[in-house]
């Protein structure tokens, strides 16, 4: 067997009319979906819900579960809030800062963007609280073979130290100085 592609990811939303509509006014995200039952298919458990899903581009779709009768959503309180995010990737630098823009002139705070030198990112949270990434890519053929000539070597050396390797530090540093 071989995985083809995500075929979607699933998050839970506190509005799923009002991620609808952020997600397209925002991100360019089309509606494509939508599914409602009073019990989970899966697992037969009494519990309305909304599902929807959104166009990612490139066959990938991102999707949301609107479920009225559990409690508010929370955060893992012992996990960053910077860690979990969903990434997603656009054409370039200018439709980063043109996106940047329009968050900021609606008050979503923006940070970035970050350069890490094979892209540029900035990050934000849609209404729900999950952080968004969105991604621009800088690099090089030679900087994607030098960071695939070291990563398992980064990853040995982590699992044995439990400390940052500093193979690519180039990344985040300054230091990166080829073509």
């Amino acid at each position: 067997m071989e995985i083809r592609k995500i075929h979607h990811v699933a998050y839970r939303c506190k509005d799923a009319k009002e991620t609808v509509e952020w997600y397209g006014k925002y991100l360019n995200m089309r509606f494509i979906l939508a599914i409602a039952e009073n019990e989970v298919p899966s697992t037969k458990e009494p519990d309305p819900y909304m599902h929807i899903f959104l166009d990612a581009g490139q066959g990938n779709i991102l999707a949301f579960f609107e479920l009225p009768t559990r409690p508010p959503m929370g955060r893992d309180p012992n996990t960053p809030a910077w860690t979990q995010h969903l990434a997603l990737e656009v054409d370039s630098v200018d439709d980063l800062l043109a996106t940047k823009a329009r968050l900021e002139a609606d008050g979503i705070e923006v940070v970035g963007p970050t350069d890490h030198t094979i892209f540029k990112s900035i990050y934000f949270f849609d209404p729900s609280g999950h952080r968004l990434e969105l991604a621009a890519n800088t690099g090089t053929a030679k900087m994607a073979k030098m960071l695939d000539e070291v990563k398992w070597d980064m990853l040995d050396e982590w699992a044995r130290t439990r400390k940052a390797p500093q193979h690519a530090r180039w990344m985040h540093d300054g230091s990166y100085a080829g073509e």
